[in-house]
């Protein structure tokens, strides 16, 4: 056998890989945190969670291939090697990164055709978005929260969704920070930068807008004044796989155009 054939996923990303590469018969485990595609939750069993995992029961089910996401699962990883598994841990914190994970699960497998099939698919959707924004007047500074206590500002890719449908990052010099504590701000931070558009994903809880917009303060920063806060939901934007493009570039897109829209009525209105 050159190429694997049974396969667990310790996370959603490459869960949905392999699904969209029509490869999902490979997998024979997944995290109970995979939510793309829905129908994985019903097809697979549930070996992990995020930082832990069953690895009896990941043994149990003799995968010659694991693989996962984040240094946040060194320690299941280390278990897995110990025990003889075969592991492939990505730690993708760029779009360009995750594009890249796609390549590199595509040709684990012996599935690179697929892969490169689905990675031009994706640029083209990014390249689509880039020509929209060229044609906007402005670019709206964007601000996106990530976690609201200690508040955390946005990782990597979703700066880059921010830039590619034509916003400007709130904290761009902190967005290349892998870890979270690395991009923790204060309310007062986030006032002085003055955001148009507020979007909010909190990873594992719903974002609650009218606990940020209450914040003392806030009420003078452009986002609030004007009632721009938004949620993307962190299924759609906090998980770097293909969902990234599908799901969170288009919602992000969405929210600068509404605020264009929005902008160019008020205006008129001026005028």
């Amino acid at each position: 056998m050159r190429y694997p054939k049974r396969i667990i996923c310790l996370t959603t990303e490459p869960t949905e890989v392999l699904y969209l590469l029509g490869e999902q018969e490979r997998i024979v485990g997944i995290s109970g945190f995979t939510t793309r595609p829905a129908i994985a939750r019903r097809e697979k069993p549930k070996v992990a969670a995020f930082t832990s995992a069953k690895i009896d029961k990941i043994l149990e089910l003799k995968p010659d291939l694991v693989i996962g996401f984040s240094n946040l699962q060194a320690d299941i990883a280390a278990a897995l090697i110990r025990a003889g598994v075969e592991v492939h841990i990505f730690n993708q914190r760029s779009i360009a990164q995750m594009l890249n994970m796609i390549a590199t699960v595509g040709s684990l497998i012996g599935a690179s055709d697929k892969a490169a099939k689905l990675i031009a698919e994706l640029e083209n959707t990014i390249c689509k978005a880039r020509e929209t924004a060229s044609h906007l007047t402005t670019q709206p500074t964007v601000y996106f929260e990530e976690w609201d206590d200690p508040i955390i500002c946005s990782i990597r890719w979703a700066m880059e969704l921010i830039e590619i449908a034509g916003g400007d990052d709130c904290f761009p010099e902190l967005s290349h920070f892998h870890s979270a504590k690395d991009r923790i701000v204060t309310a007062q931070q986030v006032l002085e930068r003055r955001p148009d558009i507020i979007i909010g994903s909190w990873c594992g809880k719903k974002f609650q807008p009218e606990q940020v917009m209450a914040r003392e303060g806030w009420a003078g920063i452009p986002a609030v004044k004007n009632s721009f806060v938004r949620e993307i939901k962190s299924a759609d934007i906090l998980q770097p796989g293909p969902s990234l493009i599908t799901h969170g570039l288009k919602q992000v897109q969405a929210i600068i155009q509404e605020w264009h829209t929005t902008q160019a009525l008020r205006q008129t209105e001026v005028i």
